[in-house]
C-alpha cells in the first residue's frame, strides 16, 4: 500500500524563511517578466523548474507524487482551459477571412464612435455577460480582438480588457466559484453570494471609469462619466439584486445584458463630448460606412451563434446530459488521494486530496466554441478542406501560448499539492486583527498564482473558514472576500495574460501588459480588503451587511 504524504508548511522550521522560500517561484516568474523582459514561456519554464527543486529538496515532496502533479496541471492547462482558446482563436480567423470581423468593428464604430465608450460597452459590459456564461478567459480574449480591430493598441487592447474583467468574476460561468466554494467550506451558497453581492456592486460601478482613465486618462474619462455611470450602475444594481434574492447562477448574464442595453438605450440620446489625443487610431475610413441591416446582422451572427452555445451549453441539465454520454474520470497515478493537507488549512480528518483528471469532451466550454465556429462555417460558405486549413494554422499560431498555458497550470498544480501555496496563505493569516485585510489579498494572490477565481476558491477556502472561526470573525464573511479579493488578481494571472496576447497576436508582449495592469490590480485589491475590514470592524451598517 502506498504511504501517504503530508505536507508541511514550515519546512525550514522558522516561518519567515519558509515563506520566502514559498515565494521565490512567484517572484521569479513576475520578475523576469515584467524586469528582465524574458519571454513568458521561457519565464513559466524557468519558475516551474526552481518550483521543482524546493519541493523536492525542500518541502520533501516524494518525487513520483512532485512529477505527476506537475503533469496533472500541464494536462488541464491544455483541457479545459487551452481547448477554449484554440476553438475561440479558430472562430477569430473564420471571421476576419470573411471579413466579418471588420464589418463588426465599422457597426460598433458607427454605434458608439468614442473610443472610450466602446471601452466601457465591449470591455465592461460585454465581457461582464461573456464572463456570466463562459469564462476561462474567454471574456479577455474576444473583447481583447474586438478592440485591436477598433483601432487600439495591442496594449491597450489586451490591458484594459485584463482591467474590466474583474467585477463579475466571482459570478463568472454560471456562478461556479461560489458553488465550488460552498463544495470546500460547507458554507450556504446563497449567503456567500448575498456576501458577495454586498461587496463587488461598488467595485462595478467604479470600474468602467477606471477602465477609461486608465486608457485615456482622468481628465478623458470626465468627457463620458454618464455613460460610466449608466454602465456601472445597470450592471451593480442587478449584480446585487439577483446574487441576494436568486443566488450566483444567472448574476453576470442578467447585469451584464442590462448594462449593454442600458448604455445602448442612453446613446440614442445623449453623445460624449470629444477629447483630443486619445490614444487610439481607429483603422479604415475616418467615418464609419453605412450598413445595411443585414450586413450588421451578418456580421454578428458568428458571436451570436457563440452566445447562444456557450449559454445553452452551460445549463446545468445540457451539462449533465452530455455527461452522462460520455465523461470519463481518470485518477492520476501517485497523486490520487496521495497527499494529505494539514491544519489549520483544512480541519483534522480532513480526507486526503483528490487528483482526477476529468475528460469531459463533450460538456466542455471549448467544445462548444468548436461547435459555434463549425455552425458559423457553414453560414460564411466555409468548405470542409479549407475549415481543415485554417484549424491546424490556427493550432500552429498558438503552440506556443499553449505550452506556457500549460507549464503555468503545472506551476500551479505542484504549488499546491506541494503545500507551497498554504505555507503563503498561513502567512498572510497571521495577521491578527488586520486578517479582513490580508484575507481579501490571499484571494488576490491565490487567482494570481491559478489563474482561476474556483481554484483560489478550492485553495483558500477552507483557510478563511478556519481562520475566521478561530478570530471570531464571520466564515461566511472571509469566505467570500477570497472570491471578492480574488477578482481583483484576474488581471494578473499568466493564463488570462496569455488568451489576451494569443488572440491579438502580441505574443511575447506579456511582460509589458503585466507592467501595465499590476499596479491596477494591486490598488483595486488594497481597496476591495479595506471594504471587507469595514464590514468586519467598521460602524454597525457596514457590520450589519454580513448575512
Amino acid at each position: 500500500m502506498e504511504t501517504l504524504w503530508r505536507q508541511n508548511y514550515d519546512p525550514l522550521n522558522n516561518v519567515l524563511l519558509s515563506t520566502l522560500v514559498a515565494a521565490l517561484p512567484i517572484l521569479v516568474l513576475l520578475g523576469s517578466l515584467a524586469a528582465l523582459r524574458i519571454k513568458i514561456h521561457l519565464s513559466a519554464l524557468l519558475s516551474l523548474g526552481i518550483t521543482v527543486i524546493l519541493a523536492l529538496f525542500v518541502f520533501d515532496m516524494p518525487p513520483g507524487i512532485c512529477f505527476s502533479s506537475a503533469l496533472f496541471g500541464a494536462a488541464f492547462g491544455l483541457f479545459p482551459i487551452g481547448w477554449i482558446i484554440l476553438n475561440l482563436i479558430f472562430l477569430y480567423e473564420l471571421t476576419v477571412r470573411r471579413g466579418l470581423f471588420d464589418q463588426m468593428r465599422q457597426s460598433l464604430a458607427s454605434l458608439a464612435p468614442d473610443p472610450r465608450v466602446q471601452v466601457i460597452l465591449i470591455a465592461f459590459s460585454f465581457g461582464a455577460f461573456l464572463e456570466g456564461v463562459a469564462g476561462f478567459g474567454t471574456p479577455v480574449a474576444i473583447t481583447a480582438a474586438i478592440l485591436l480591430q477598433l483601432g487600439f493598441r495591442p496594449l491597450h487592447a489586451a490591458g484594459l480588457a485584463l482591467i474590466a474583467n474583474t467585477a463579475p468574476v466571482a459570478f463568472g460561468s454560471l456562478g461556479i466559484p461560489l458553488t465550488t466554494l460552498e463544495q470546500v467550506t460547507g458554507l450556504d451558497v446563497l449567503k456567500l453570494s448575498a456576501m458577495v453581492g454586498r461587496q463587488l456592486p461598488l467595485f462595478s460601478v467604479l470600474i468602467p471609469f477606471w477602465v477609461v482613465g486608465a486608457f485615456a486618462g482622468w481628465r478623458a474619462m470626465l468627457g463620458v462619466w454618464p455613460a460610466a455611470l449608466t454602465a456601472g450602475l445597470a450592471f451593480a444594481v442587478p449584480q446585487c439584486l439577483v446574487s441576494n434574492l436568486h443566488g450566483p447562477w444567472l448574476v453576470d448574464t442578467i447585469s451584464g445584458a442590462c448594462s449593454m442595453a442600458a448604455l445602448v438605450f442612453l446613446l440614442r440620446f445623449w453623445k460624449p463630448t470629444p477629447s483630443p489625443g486619445l490614444p487610439v487610431k481607429i483603422s479604415g475610413p475616418s467615418a464609419p460606412t453605412l450598413q445595411s441591416r443585414g450586413t450588421v446582422f451578418l456580421c454578428w451572427l458568428p458571436w451570436l451563434i457563440l452566445t447562444a452555445f456557450i449559454l445553452v451549453w452551460g445549463l446545468p441539465h445540457v451539462k449533465a446530459r452530455l455527461d452522462g454520454i460520455a465523461s470519463p474520470k481518470f485518477a492520476v497515478p501517485e497523486l490520487h488521494n496521495m497527499v494529505q493537507r494539514q491544519p489549520p488549512v483544512v480541519p483534522a480528518g480532513a480526507k486526503p486530496e483528490a487528483a482526477e483528471f476529468r475528460l469531459n469532451l463533450l460538456s466542455a466550454t471549448g467544445t462548444s466554441i468548436l461547435a459555434a465556429a463549425l455552425v458559423a462555417a457553414i453560414f460564411m460558405r466555409f468548405k470542409g478542406r479549407e475549415l481543415g486549413r485554417i484549424y491546424l494554422h490556427t493550432l500552429w499560431r498558438i503552440r506556443f501560448s499553449l505550452l506556457t498555458m500549460s507549464v503555468m497550470l503545472a506551476l500551479g498544480t505542484l504549488t499546491r499539492y506541494s503545500g507551497m501555496d498554504a505555507t503563503l496563505g498561513l502567512a498572510l493569516a497571521r495577521t491578527g486583527s488586520w486578517y479582513p485585510f490580508f484575507g481579501t489579498l490571499l484571494g488576490w494572490l491565490g487567482v494570481a498564482l491559478t489563474g482561476s477565481d474556483t481554484a483560489s476558491n478550492v485553495l483558500f477556502g477552507s483557510l478563511q473558514k478556519i481562520t475566521a472561526e478561530q478570530t471570531g470573525l464571520s466564515p461566511i464573511l472571509m469566505a467570500a472576500a477570497n472570491s471578492s479579493g480574488g477578482v481583483m488578481g484576474k488581471m494578473i494571472d499568466a493564463p488570462s495574460i496569455v488568451a489576451a496576447t494569443t488572440v491579438i497576436n502580441a505574443y511575447g508582449q506579456e511582460g509589458r501588459i503585466l507592467r501595465f495592469v499590476f499596479l491596477h490590480s494591486l490598488v483595486l485589491a488594497v481597496l476591495m480588503g479595506l471594504v471587507v475590514l469595514c464590514q468586519a470592524y467598521g460602524p454597525s451598517w457596514a457590520r450589519a451587511m454580513v448575512p
